[in-house]
């Protein structure tokens, strides 16, 4: 992809897309664990100068998947046993409280938005965490009408996104779409119990199958 230049100033339009683009690259694993970020090199293959480049790194490192080390400029965010089981908590915390918001917010919208994604993700293939499974999740968190609490589990996510990638999780280790019927009938029956319950044991469950694949004694990388 390149982007054009304009001017010595960079246009929002232009970092945001930069930012999408390293992030994708970091998410499939393009840009390794643990890797030196090479300023000049992403500068020449994307056709942009320094100030947005920096501008989208520095965004990527608010959602924890670049690091800055002083002297020694910008990393991928490494991968760690500690780090995914940090993630995979904060992860089930949050979408279940979401979850929580939306079964006592969420209207028939909600509703409709929660079955027209279950629909979408019975037909994806089972890999892990495919686009149509991370819309289910968006979905159930759509109906709690908060923004920012939406904004963090859409970054955790992508932060476990990582690790399916790194690690290339099968996901057809078990029936993740039984699980999420699962959690989508008890959404929609208001269930304000059962549904986050069932919604963290997924989250809990998938990150338990990523951590085995770890090796066992995982240095941070």
């Amino acid at each position: 992809m390149t982007l054009d230049r304009a001017g010595a100033g960079a246009t929002p339009s232009r970092t945001a897309q930069l930012q999408s683009t390293l992030r994708r690259a970091i998410l499939d694993g393009a840009l390794a664990p643990g890797q030196r970020i090479n300023l000049d090199d992403l500068r020449r293959v994307h056709d942009v100068s320094l100030s947005p480049l920096r501008e989208a790194l520095s965004r990527l490192v608010a959602e924890n998947l670049v690091q800055f080390r002083d002297r020694r400029g910008f990393f991928v965010a490494p991968i760690s046993a500690a780090h995914l089981a940090e993630t995979t908590r904060l992860r089930s915390d949050q979408e279940a409280l979401a979850l929580s918001h939306a079964i006592a917010a969420g209207d028939l919208d909600w509703e409709s938005g929660v079955l027209a994604a279950l629909h979408r993700l019975r037909r994806a293939p089972d890999d892990g965490l495919s686009e149509d499974d991370m819309a289910f999740h968006a979905a159930l968190a759509a109906g709690a009408g908060m923004p920012m609490l939406q904004d963090i589990c859409s970054r955790l996510v992508n932060l476990h996104l990582r690790y399916v990638r790194v690690l290339a999780y099968p996901g057809n280790r078990r029936d993740a779409f039984a699980e999420h019927r699962a959690i989508a009938e008890a959404a929609i029956a208001r269930d304000a119990e059962l549904a986050p319950t069932l919604l963290k044991r997924h989250i809990e469950r998938t990150g338990a199958d990523l951590a085995a694949m770890l090796p066992a004694a995982e240095p941070p990388r």
